[in-house]
Parts: structure tokens; sequence; C-alpha cells
């Protein structure tokens, strides 16, 4: 398989699908640059070798074109970055775009305009009523699918080499992130220096384990981890189960968990994974105590409890410090962590006491050794709050990506160039 490193782009046009999906405010100012630095180390490679950058992204979720998503917002911020005056095609398959692709000299750095302003990127038919006729729905896909195949060319036309470093969108077999591969051979299409850090980070944490295997899988819903959950049954050693769903494990044992978040149609499915847990040899371990509050807000009156003794018009918003001194044992003493999900409701001051515990151990644990990965969006945030990024071993730039590769499913995007 091509790398970037070895590659020389001298001379050549390159394709770059990057991530640069970046949160905006009101005044469509920047608020966080992280997407579009995490690029850079590739985009600069290009250029220095010589060779000239077309770079395709999304942002947002337009359903047409729309202003408030154009890339143009975000042009300058990447211009100052890159040390390059970044030129814009104010289409990314129109005459604009092919005029300017074609003109690129070495050094140079076009971008298009947002991907997703087109249908045929996702492949999706928009504009369809919910109640649309099954053979009108059949049309408009088969309509899509084929005028995808056309957007594809277009976008491939424009380079001599095609580069994903767009992790984010790995797990979608949109055109850009994992069809267009398709018109490049095995020695011109390669992952970006983004990419590869991420495809080795999930190798590192599913197929080459230190042990002990520690996962904590935080979040309010069993019901979205199931997957997760169930994958990773057979490959941890410890298995911490966080966040809301302790109440729903906690209510299936008997207890008692006050107005706690709960999932009463996942209680079956608690023991069922409890009971999983135990026939692999997994240790699975669950808060024992809570941080309590009277109602959902940061000012409220809080107290500490057992998770199982919660009082009825009470909630837990966070796990307690008998839980914290159990958790950190078990992060401490481990060679291999994923974090996914806090153990509480961190976005509030007064709850963020756990989350930073288990940030605080893995950061530990990683300076004794062991590798860590954090993964997904509030995990993440939680690690950037803490200031504690620099002290795992690797933060993921991609939330849903990351969580359907631990599910063990095939990334579209990472298939494309690995084949």
């Amino acid at each position: 398989m091509q790398t970037i490193e070895n590659y020389n782009f001298a001379g050549q046009k390159a394709f770059v699908r990057v991530d640069f999906n970046v949160p905006l405010d009101e005044n469509f100012k920047i608020t966080d640059d992280t997407r579009i630095r995490a690029a850079l180390p590739t985009l600069k490679k290009i250029i220095g070798n010589g060779g000239s950058v077309i770079i395709g992204s999304h942002l947002g979720r337009p359903k047409g074109v729309t202003e408030k998503y154009s890339l143009k917002l975000i042009l300058k911020h990447v211009s100052d970055l890159l040390g390059v005056d970044v030129q814009f095609a104010n289409d990314c398959i129109g005459e604009d775009a092919k005029i300017k692709a074609s003109a690129l000299q070495p050094g140079e750095v076009l971008m298009l305009e947002n991907l997703r302003f087109y249908a045929e990127e996702e492949g999706k038919p928009r504009g369809l009523a919910e109640d649309a006729p099954e053979d009108e729905v059949k049309t408009a896909k088969k309509a899509v699918k084929e005028s995808q195949k056309r957007f594809t060319e277009t976008l491939a036309s424009y380079a001599d080499a095609y580069v994903n470093d767009a992790f984010g969108t790995a797990h979608r077999a949109h055109a850009s992130t994992a069809l267009i591969a398709n018109y490049f051979d095995a020695d011109h299409k390669m992952f970006g220096y983004l990419m590869e850090k991420e495809v080795q980070a999930i190798e590192k944490i599913l197929n080459n384990i230190n042990r002990p295997f520690t996962a904590i899988m935080g979040g309010s819903k069993i019901s979205s981890k199931i997957d997760i959950i169930e994958n990773l049954l057979s490959k941890v050693d410890n298995l911490i189960i966080t966040g809301g769903m302790t109440y729903t494990f906690t209510k299936a044992g008997g207890g008692n968990i006050g107005k706690s978040i709960c999932e009463n149609d996942k209680l079956d499915l608690a023991l069922e994974l409890v009971k999983k847990a135990k026939e692999k040899g997994v240790n699975l371990v669950l808060a024992v105590d809570a941080k309590i509050a009277d109602s959902f807000s940061n000012n409220a009156k809080t107290a500490y409890a057992d998770v199982d003794k919660i009082p009825d018009e009470w909630e837990g918003l966070d796990i307690g410090p008998k839980t914290e001194d159990i958790y950190t044992e078990v992060i401490k003493n481990s060679k291999t962590i994923l974090w996914n999900g806090p153990t509480g409701v961190f976005e509030f001051d007064n709850f963020t006491h756990g989350s930073r515990s288990v940030a605080e151990a893995i950061a530990e644990a990683t300076k004794d050794g062991a590798f860590s990965l954090i993964g997904g969006g509030d995990s993440v945030a939680c690690i950037n709050k803490f200031g504690l990024a620099d002290e795992v071993s690797y933060v993921s730039t991609g939330g849903g990506a990351l969580l359907e590769a631990i599910e063990g499913k095939i990334l579209p995007g990472i298939a494309a160039i690995q084949g």
C-alpha cells in the first residue's frame, strides 16, 4: 500500500479529502480549528514536495446550496494556518473548479466549495416527501446513484493522486471519501498523516493489545453502545460501564435509582450483558456510589449516595468518591486503555470531578507505559477541558467513525485505500 511519506508529489496535483467540518459561532467565526490544524502536516508535505493541492471537504449538513455552510467562511483561516493564499472555487464540479484545478501550479492550493451542496456526494435523494410512494423513492435513488458516478469522475479528473485524510467521515461510503479511490491505482492513492495515525491507533486497540486492556464506556444509553460493548467483551480484560448507563444496570439489578436516567426497556439487556461478561471472564466494573442532585442543574443541591439507594426525588449526575477510587485502581493497572464517554454531566462544572479523575488516571497510566486512546465527542471534550490531551497516547478526531471501527465494522474510507 502506498504511503504519503514515501510518495513524491513533485509536479503532481493531489485531491485531498479533509474534514474541515468545524464549529462556527453565530457570526460564522471558527470556535475550534482542531480539525484544520490536524490536516496541516499532510497539506504541507504535498506543497513541500512541489505538488499542488485540491482540498475537498464538507461543512455541516446542507440540503442544497446554503451560504451559512459555504467553505468560503473558513478560507482565510486555512490560508493563514497553511501559509499559502488558498484559492477558492465557487462550486466543486462546475467550470470554475475545472478551470482553476487545471491551472494549478506547484505549491498552489485550491479549495472546492462544500461537497455536500450536491446530493451526489452522499448518494441520497433530496426533496422527497416522507410518505413518497416506494416506486418514486426507488426512481430517485437510482437517478442519484447514476449522477453520483459522473460527480465522482469529475472530482477524480482534477488530480494525479488521491489522499484521504478525513477519518471523521471514513465510515461513510460517499463520493469523495470512498468511491473516488476507485479512479486511482494502488500507487496513486493513500492515507494522509492524520488518517494513518487513526488507523494505527484502532489497529493497536483492536488487534495489537498489550494487557491488561481496559475499556471505559460512558454515555446515557445502552442501546447506542450495545454493538460496541458486545464486540469489546471478546477483547477486554476490564470493562467499566459509567455515565447514564450506570442507572439502567443498577435498576436491572434491583437497585433504587430515584429519578436518574434509565432505559426501562433495556433492563433485560443489561442483565444479559452482565451474564456475558461473566461467561467471558471480563471484569465488569460498575459504580457503587453517585453524586446526586435534587434537579438537573449545575446549581442543584447535591449529596452522595450508594448508587442503588438514591432517594426518589434525586438523580445521579456523576460518580461518587468510592467509585472514583475503584475506577482509578483499574485504570492505573492497565496497559491498553480506551475511553469513550464521561462519567457524568461534565458540562456542569459541579459534576466534572468523576470524569476528571478518570482522565487523570489515564494520563498517569500513559506515563507508566500504557497505550491510551480517547475517542467520541464527549470524551475528547473532557480531555481537552481538563488540559490533558498531550498526556494520553492518542485523541481521535472521529466520533462515529471510531465507534463503528470499535464495533468491528469495515469503514468504507479505509477499505477504499487498503483494498
